[in-house]
């Protein structure tokens, strides 16, 4: 059974690698803008299951294809990957000192032996931020660059120093619950015990 990831997120292939699959990355070229007509948490999960559907759909054979996407959300509003420093800047103002939300939705689409099987989620992690004063702010940025992470920061880079807590699944929150993926493929018979 071929494991593919549609996903070039060099996180989401760091858990694949550690959860020891044996995959292929295949992407395509997917329009990832939301579908303002629906509510957020929707928004996330179809845009993760168009990047599923698009590699699944231009493959054949049984195989198992995995797509994910990721918003970081306060207050109904998404922050996305900052555009600038300025953006940077004014994103982590915002989310700094307060609670915010990550939404990791996962799709996961499944051919074996002519029968498909789709699973489409959402999970989301709560995530608290100690308060920053603004030179905390511009040498986090200066030092890390994070205009590719959606909210300005990944949580498993420096910025960990200002997470206070987390609630939820941590690797849900880094892009990819590899927990929830583990368990679809062993229950699909995909996977075993892989240690």
């Amino acid at each position: 059974m071929k494991i593919i990831l549609a996903s070039s997120s060099p996180r989401r292939k760091e858990l694949m690698d550690l959860a020891k699959f044996d995959y292929e990355i295949l992407t395509g070229n997917v329009d990832e803008t939301c579908n303002n007509n629906l509510s957020i948490e929707e928004q996330s999960k179809d845009v993760a299951y168009r990047k599923a559907k698009f590699v699944y759909d231009n493959t054949q054979g049984d195989r198992v294809v995995i797509a994910g996407d990721t918003l970081v959300v306060k207050d109904d509003k998404v922050y996305g990957k900052p555009k600038d420093i300025e953006d940077a800047v004014e994103m982590l103002r915002e989310l700094q000192g307060k609670k915010h939300y990550i939404y990791t939705s996962i799709a996961v689409l499944i051919e074996q032996r002519g029968k498909e099987k789709e699973y489409n989620e959402l999970h989301r992690t709560v995530v608290y931020v100690k308060p920053m004063n603004d030179i905390e702010i511009a040498q986090y940025i200066e030092s890390d660059k994070p205009f590719d992470k959606a909210g300005s920061y990944a949580i498993q880079g420096s910025f960990s120093i200002f997470i206070e807590k987390i609630e939820g699944n941590y690797t849900s929150a880094l892009g990819l619950p590899i927990q929830r993926i583990y368990e679809i493929l062993k229950e699909n018979g995909i996977v075993g015990t892989i240690f």
